[in-house]
């Protein structure tokens, strides 16, 4: 099987959460992941249920891909829609959760709180995989490792028949570095996504963690990448 470059991880919708701004901001940043060799972008906005409801989110999400999909006419792009699920007290019981899950498939990004977890969370993430049957995808697992207290729970979630999702920019910090690229040589981390908002703020950037991961693992790292992606997607 022949992978695909895939940014798993992108606030690329335009005007739905705090990512793309606009339709022009959409457009100026699918120019630069396509510039990068991207070939399918996963769309996926912030959902918190203390803000809002499942069925109002998944209204704003297809206005807002509805939107965008005349402009992506003018790339070589395919676009999955998800949501980026920020974890909540009682996640594993919610039951139109799977409606938040990356078009045509199980895989749920779920982002973790930035506090110290209890063990309850992760009975909850445990139960999303071996009852919901959710194939959970841990949403930039780096911003999580200096959490006070974490190390313990992080190794908890690690056991779990869980993906892993790092962001490309992590790579190029000197601090995390060393860590993040072992976490991929041993099958702890799976796969890349910008985690773009913006043109400038963190604007679309997979390539900078691809060059990284290739220098010091090979390209064979970038093969396992791709062809882990498409499977996880289905395609």
């Amino acid at each position: 099987m022949v992978g695909r470059i895939i940014d798993f991880h992108t606030h690329i919708l335009p005007g739905i959460d705090d990512g793309s701004r606009d339709i022009d901001t959409s457009s100026k940043m699918l120019e630069m992941a396509v510039e990068q060799g991207v070939e399918i972008i996963v769309a996926t906005p912030h959902f918190y249920a203390s803000r809002d409801r499942i069925e109002h989110f998944m209204e704003k999400r297809e206005r807002a891909k509805d939107a965008l999909l005349g402009k992506l006419q003018d790339f070589p792009l395919q676009l999955k829609c998800g949501a980026e699920v920020a974890f909540f007290r009682g996640i594993s019981r919610a039951e139109k959760l799977h409606e938040l899950t990356v078009e045509g498939t199980d895989l749920l990004l779920l982002e973790m709180p930035f506090v110290p977890w209890e063990a309850s969370d992760i009975d909850e993430v445990e139960t999303l995989v071996s009852e919901r049957g959710f194939r959970v995808l841990l949403a930039h697992l780096e911003r999580y490792l200096d959490i006070p207290g974490n190390r313990h729970r992080i190794e908890e979630l690690l056991e779990l028949p869980i993906h892993v999702q790092i962001n490309a920019e992590s790579l190029t910090d000197w601090r995390r570095r060393g860590r993040l690229v072992r976490m991929f040589r041993d099958g702890q981390a799976h796969v890349l996504g910008s985690d773009c908002h913006s043109l400038h703020r963190r604007p679309p950037n997979l390539a900078v963690g691809r060059a990284v991961l290739a220098k010091k693992l090979g390209q064979e790292i970038l093969d396992q990448i791709d062809k882990g992606g498409c499977k996880l997607l289905g395609i």
